[in-house]
């Protein structure tokens, strides 16, 4: 196959901004936004009901979180991870794409259909485990709920990372790469609006038909069920054109310009930690990482818990996380098109790097104070005819749309261009190493540490525990992003550095 490399003109400066696609690019690119978009759409709407399920249904509510992330998802996407290896050297790529999807398709049928039907009969009403703590034996009580939280968080790592991405980085070129991918983040925010959509749509059916609270909750799953397997059969039927018409298209597909780009660099933990001792620079990056996520873990949980409280049916909790979806959709869009480019570009780097913490940082703060003092807040509130509860979770909402907003509209790119001055090595390297270490800590760290204070106390009596640490953490990724925006524009000056050389800057708070 040989390729046809012809100059391409150049975008004025709005269409650059905005829509920076050929139109003979549109046969390629329009087939791709949509499989990105049934896959965001699916992971939203699986997102949305595994809270209103299984929080809702949890006696402890969402204390429940931190011990199925540790000790169900974890466990369940390494044991994919392995299958999926071991399938990749049996299967062409083609067919173990399509048996990923099918396996989905297959257990959230199977839910709908069968599970979630009989679960009161299928949970046992008492469980008890002496040895193992209160969050643990829920998961195992409520084990169907626990099997479909589980399945929609693999969804997205599986369909997104191993699917997608390992799709789009095979396919794309790098002068395609640079242009597309950003508009791939816009169609996971329509994604998120289309799931809020959805959600409302049929809640307002269930009202028009005056269902009552459980059969609503059972027509708002079949109905939402329906739509995944129509998305996944989507999806699929895109793969199939893409490999059919596109990839027989020399304009947008030749495995010898691709060949090189695609090679990844495999890093183990150990590894990946001697990177990270050795640069300062590399630590800073991995400290943002790491922050962001115990962070949003430690807010989160208690939002969920205060949202369960107020809307204890899972029917109404599920409305309730379809408008969130809808609210954080359009704002992330709002964000990504009219703040984060000219915050980089009247401010720099350090700055825009800096949103995201100090946004978190306050609202976060004020959401677990106005829970802390509730009753103080109660005497005063009531004087407006207002309820705390009720004020703690609009707060915390707001909180978790505008800090989600800036992570996904300034987080992300500035952590990326935190890349830009280091040499090709340090580049491949640094990010392999923090993709492995930043990511797992991330994510684990939040649930350790609320595990922990929960085998001591409820979440109400460990809140002013729980808010110390989030201060902790937010005080170190604030030093951890300025002290990085030093070394940033330093070495940004100059040409590019190891990550050794870069350091310097990095040091302030050694």
């Amino acid at each position: 196959m040989k390729s046809t490399q012809t100059a391409e003109p150049s975008f004025g400066k709005l269409r650059s901004m905005f829509w920076p696609i050929h139109f003979y690019e549109l046969k390629k690119f329009i087939p791709m936004f949509l499989m990105f978009f049934f896959i965001s759409f699916n992971y939203s709407i699986m997102r949305n009901i595994k809270d209103a399920l299984l929080i809702n249904a949890a006696q402890n509510k969402a204390v429940i979180i931190p011990y199925i992330k540790l000790w169900g998802v974890t466990p369940a996407a390494i044991l994919f991870i392995i299958i999926y290896s071991k399938l990749s050297n049996l299967v062409s790529k083609t067919t173990l794409f399509y048996l990923s999807i099918y396996f989905f398709v297959g257990f959230f049928s199977l839910f709908a259909l069968f599970l979630y039907p009989y679960h009161h009969l299928l949970h046992p009403e008492q469980l008890t485990i002496a040895f193992l703590p209160p969050g643990f034996t829920e998961v195992l009580r409520l084990w169907t709920f626990s099997l479909f939280y589980i399945f929609s968080e693999i969804w997205g790592s599986v369909a997104l990372s191993l699917l997608f991405w390992q799709f789009a980085n095979q396919i794309t070129k790098i002068s395609e790469a640079k242009r597309f991918y950003s508009l791939f983040g816009i169609g996971a925010n329509l994604a998120l609006i289309a799931a809020g959509s959805a959600i409302g749509t049929l809640s307002g059916l269930a009202k028009c038909q005056q269902l009552a609270k459980e059969t609503s909750m059972a027509f708002k799953l079949n109905n939402l069920s329906l739509l995944f397997v129509l998305c996944c059969l989507a999806i699929m039927g895109i793969y199939w054109g893409i490999n059919r018409y596109i990839l027989t298209d020399a304009r947008f597909y030749d495995p010898a310009l691709l060949k090189q780009k695609n090679k990844k660099l495999k890093m183990g933990l150990l590894d990946s930690i001697k990177m990270l001792i050795k640069s300062k620079y590399l630590i800073c990056i991995a400290l943002l990482v790491i922050c962001y996520g115990i962070s949003i873990n430690l807010v989160e949980v208690t939002w969920k818990n205060y949202i369960s409280i107020k809307y204890p049916n899972a029917s109404d909790y599920l409305d309730f996380m379809g408008s969130y979806s809808l609210y954080l959709g359009w704002s992330t869009i709002i964000m990504m098109l009219f703040v984060a480019g000219n915050v980089l570009r009247k401010f720099g780097w350090t700055v825009a790097a800096l949103v995201t913490p100090v946004v978190l940082l306050i609202l976060g703060f004020a959401f677990f104070n106005l829970i802390i003092f509730k009753e103080s807040f109660d005497l005063w509130f009531a004087r407006f005819g207002v309820n705390v509860l009720g004020l703690a979770v609009v707060f915390g909402t707001i909180q978790n749309i505008l800090s989600k907003a800036c992570k996904y509209a300034l987080f992300d790119p500035t952590k990326e261009m935190a890349y830009i001055p280091l040499d090709e090595e340090a580049k491949v390297k640094g990010k392999a190493a923090i993709d492995v270490v930043g990511a797992r800590l991330g994510k684990a760290g939040g649930s350790v540490i609320q595990q922990v204070l929960f085998a001591f106390g409820t979440i109400g009596f460990m809140l002013p525990y729980i808010e110390v640490i989030f201060i902790a953490v937010m005080l170190i990724w604030i030093l951890s992003a300025t002290n990085l925006g030093r070394a940033f524009n330093k070495t940004n000056k100059q040409p590019p550095a190891s990550p050794h050389e870069a350091k310097t800057a990095c040091t302030s708070s050694s």
